[in-house]
């Protein structure tokens, strides 16, 4: 865990806990910050939490062998989620599938029940509705609401099981290996995976209890980027192959696909002020695009010059500075 300050100075560096080797070992989440202190988990599933200012360590606990978690080809990739006084993270396997531990102190608080599946490499989503705190998230298998306040699953949905009318697949089991966290707005839940994979758009009953199935669409199958709701349009970037992936938007009401684009290869997608900001992930180039439906607009685009490897860290904006990731190196553009 790496602190920098703003001039991007490193400030300190702590140990997290055992790193994911066996299969691109690079960092696996963001740190999830609030106050004075920091909470991150590592890919073989250590939880921790760390003073803020001096990077000491507060807290830790090893979330996969305490909670006998099971996870897939590439470890753990959770950020965590704060809700109230407590840290959401999912272990998943025949014990618990989500927990909730105590802030100040790791302690357990409650855990779910156990769907006995393998994780995702989802960040769950905290929704606030009706007066109840929900967790949505996904599995290796299933789309989850959770109660925030005790664990109870309320509603769950096979999401991998969906089938599509496209034959092949990458593996056997890539309909399972999901990547991106829901999208949510007014009891719609959206949720998209790659390698050919429906997207699919469920309705979630004001009681929480039901998840119905709206639409599939097989044009914006998401890799791991990423996919943002501007004014009643979804856009991504989809999977052709790892390697190769176009640019594209769908209708949130219908699934309609409005366009599907090439712009050097799939990658990431903020939103910003009613633009989109496109990070493709084989060259490193960022592209401001306008957020419409009728094309893919490009305003301007630039090249990364620093960093080695595929360019799969999301972008991030605060206070009129663009953060983009690159291996090892970290850059900081003003865009204000």
């Amino acid at each position: 865990l790496v602190a920098l300050d703003l001039t991007g100075k490193i400030k300190w560096q702590s140990p997290i806990g055992k790193a994911w080797v066996y299969s691109f070992s690079d960092s696996r989440s963001t740190p999830t910050v609030e106050g004075d202190r920091v909470y991150v988990s590592s890919g073989m599933g250590t939880v921790a939490c760390f003073d803020a200012i001096s990077g000491q360590a507060i807290w830790k606990v090893n979330g996969y062998e305490k909670f006998e978690g099971r996870y897939g080809t590439w470890g753990y990739s959770e950020s965590l989620l704060l809700v109230d006084n407590k840290v959401i993270f999912t272990p998943c396997g025949e014990k618990t599938t989500i927990v909730a531990l105590d802030k100040k102190t790791g302690e357990t608080i409650w855990q779910s029940q156990s769907m006995k599946d393998t994780v995702a490499y989802v960040s769950p989503l905290l929704v606030q509705e009706g007066g109840k705190k929900l967790i949505v998230t996904v599995t290796g298998t299933y789309l989850l609401v959770v109660d925030a306040e005790n664990g109870e699953i309320l509603s769950r949905s096979n999401y991998g099981g969906l089938k599509n009318e496209k034959a092949y697949k990458v593996w056997p089991g890539a309909s399972y290996t999901n990547t991106n966290t829901p999208i949510y707005k007014d009891h719609k839940i959206y949720i998209t995976g790659g390698y050919d994979h429906v997207g699919a758009m469920y309705s979630l009953s004001t009681d929480f209890k039901t998840l119905t199935l709206d639409w599939t669409d097989e044009t914006l199958d998401v890799h791991h980027g990423g996919a943002v709701l501007v004014d009643g349009y979804i856009y991504g970037s989809n999977w052709i192959n790892n390697r190769i992936g176009k640019w594209c938007c769908i209708d949130w009401k219908t699934g309609k696909t409005m366009y599907e684009k090439d712009w050097k290869t799939k990658g990431s997608i903020i939103a910003n002020d009613g633009m989109l900001y496109c990070y493709e992930e084989k060259t490193g180039f960022i592209a401001l695009v306008k957020a419409t439906p009728e094309d893919f607009a490009i305003v301007s685009y630039f090249q990364v010059p620093l960093g080695k490897g595929p360019c799969w860290s999301h972008p991030a904006i605060k206070d009129g500075i663009l953060y983009l990731r690159h291996g090892g190196a970290l850059m900081a553009y003003k865009i204000k």
